[in-house]
């Protein structure tokens, strides 16, 4: 099957603008685009597997975009870290919405990824942008858990220095092991994208995302998060798009009590337990890569 294409978007912000970078599966004038959102120090090839199975089901009536969210992958670096928030992200994804142009759109989004896609379901109608149509959420909520946002915090920023792909891709599943069950060659393709090379010449390797998006990630109290989630609730509870709610069974992140709620709030979501995996499912496994064509094709 064809690789996806790279493409650049502008999109503006406090200080100049900055270019996202998104990865473009078929011709979006088909009309029906299903948008890809990955979650915190990820990129957009984390979807190749669900992109392929997408345009295996639906061939050419079908577009799949993959965005590196800013400051990740092929995505600029903002200049102010400040602006690594919800908020600016929904605000790029609107911008690629306009140039989209779907008549039909659908919103997969894990983690990070889903809480843009919540903020733009539950927001005011865009005359000028196609409403969600079907709302993926995986494995996130209005409700984070305060003890996963702190484990998750250990973490984000640190980056080291990997000799090869196969030791930096070691590295990564030490931290990743919630995302459930790969084989060795599913868990270094899922990591090759996340790896970039040094610019010193050497060879050596090192993650592909600015270490400043740890900075307001870190600063967030239990305060803030307690604000948010308010904030988040409401435009959950406003949501008109029929909404699949996919959690890892083991997550600890999304809550069982939290998964429960939002399947009798706002969309009344359906839920999806998988066994085997926390936080988060990548839609590699067929069952989950399934799970969704479903929802989306039917």
């Amino acid at each position: 099957m064809q690789d996806p294409v790279l493409k650049f978007v502008d999109c503006p912000d406090d200080h100049g603008g900055h270019r996202m970078a998104y990865w473009q599966w078929g011709d979006p004038a088909c009309g029906h685009v299903v948008l890809c959102v990955h979650g915190l120090t990820r990129q957009g090839r984390d979807f190749d597997t669900l992109a392929k199975a997408l345009r295996k089901a639906a061939g050419a009536a079908v577009c799949v975009v993959c965005p590196d969210v800013v400051g990740r992958g092929h995505s600029d670096w903002l200049k102010n870290p400040a602006q690594y928030q919800i908020l600016q992200y929904a605000s790029d994804m609107m911008v690629l919405m306009r140039v989209l142009q779907p008549e039909r759109l659908d919103w997969v989004g894990t983690s990070m990824g889903g809480l843009i896609g919540l903020a733009i379901a539950g927001g005011p109608a865009v005359p000028t942008v196609a409403p969600i149509r079907r709302l993926v959420l995986n494995d996130v909520g209005p409700t984070l858990e305060w003890s996963a946002l702190q484990r998750i915090g250990q973490y984000v920023g640190q980056f080291g220095v990997y000799d090869s792909a196969e030791q930096a891709a070691a590295a990564l599943w030490a931290i990743a092991q919630g995302f459930g069950p790969h084989t060795p060659a599913q868990w270094l393709a899922l990591s090759l994208p996340n790896l970039r090379p040094l610019p010193d010449g050497s060879g050596r390797l090192t993650l592909h995302y600015d270490p400043a998006l740890a900075e307001p990630f870190k600063a967030a109290t239990p305060d803030d998060v307690a604000s948010g989630e308010a904030a988040l609730w409401q435009l959950y509870d406003q949501i008109k798009a029929s909404t699949l709610l996919i959690r890892g069974a083991d997550s600890d992140l999304l809550s069982p009590a939290t998964a429960v709620a939002m399947t009798w709030r706002g969309p009344k979501a359906r839920l999806v337990e998988l066994e085997g995996v926390g936080h988060a499912p990548t839609f590699v496994a067929q069952n989950q890569t399934q799970l969704v064509l479903d929802f989306l094709l039917d």
